[in-house]
């Protein structure tokens, strides 16, 4: 099933090609039809406003409030499945980087209602390993195509990944945390700022934290993240 959609966002999908990347339905606007847009899986209930896992009252979970304030808010578009789960492992796996235009107008149309209040917008970095062997940041790659708020463009510079961690799909919460403890560099002193992260797919929300950490550490006064997927993971 995964490779048949492969194949077909690889025949579709360019930039001179306008056909739907879920139905293939012609003359659509971005990338995507309408219908496909509406039918997209959308979070509901009462979440944590931090790591959007459900909880009462919409209030911070357990594991956020002994996590501490590093993060202030996430602000998830969708649910990492059916059809951007695969839309997305085809852009970060199979070099698809032209999908980066309908994945930042899906993301965008649930965060452009985020009061524009940021200083600068930012991608979770990758290590000089994973970019180099990817070839691309897709985190970066989206921040890209958001048209909302980040007056100040950051430098290449402005945030590094120290090393190359292990895959954090594969490990549970505890791990996923130690795995990236102190991951993260800040090269600018952030006095004052308003931060939005933008990431692709966030699971326990450990990266946004380590990251978010990071820029309190250098004086941020605010740090939210803007992600496009929300994964449930098993592991605990």
């Amino acid at each position: 099933m995964l490779s048949i959609f492969l194949d077909y966002i690889s025949d579709n999908c360019t930039i001179f090609n306008q056909k739907c990347v879920v139905c293939s339905a012609t003359n659509t606007r971005n990338g995507i039809c309408q219908p496909c847009l509406d039918e997209l899986p959308e979070l509901t209930g009462e979440r944590c406003p931090v790591c959007a896992v459900p909880a009462p009252e919409n209030q911070p979970c357990l594991d956020c409030r002994a996590r501490g304030d590093a993060l202030d808010a996430l602000h998830v578009s969708y649910e990492y499945c059916y059809p951007l789960a695969q839309i997305i492992h085809s852009f970060k796996y199979h070099k698809h980087i032209e999908l980066a235009g309908v994945l930042g107008f899906v993301m965008w149309r649930k965060l452009g209602t985020i009061p524009p209040r940021f200083d600068v917008v930012i991608a979770v970095p990758l290590s000089n390993e994973r970019l180099a062997e990817r070839g691309f940041n897709q985190s970066e790659l989206l921040r890209e195509e958001l048209p909302g708020p980040g007056s100040r463009p950051p430098s290449p510079d402005w945030c590094w990944r120290k090393y190359n961690t292990r895959p954090q799909a594969s490990l549970g919460r505890d791990r996923r945390a130690r795995n990236l403890a102190d991951a993260f560099g800040v090269e600018h002193r952030c006095d004052g700022l308003c931060i939005a992260i933008v990431d692709d797919v966030s699971t326990t929300g450990s990266t946004l934290f380590e990251l978010a950490s990071a820029l309190k550490n250098q004086g941020a006064k605010r740090v939210e993240a803007w992600v496009l997927c929300q994964a449930f993971s098993t592991f605990t």
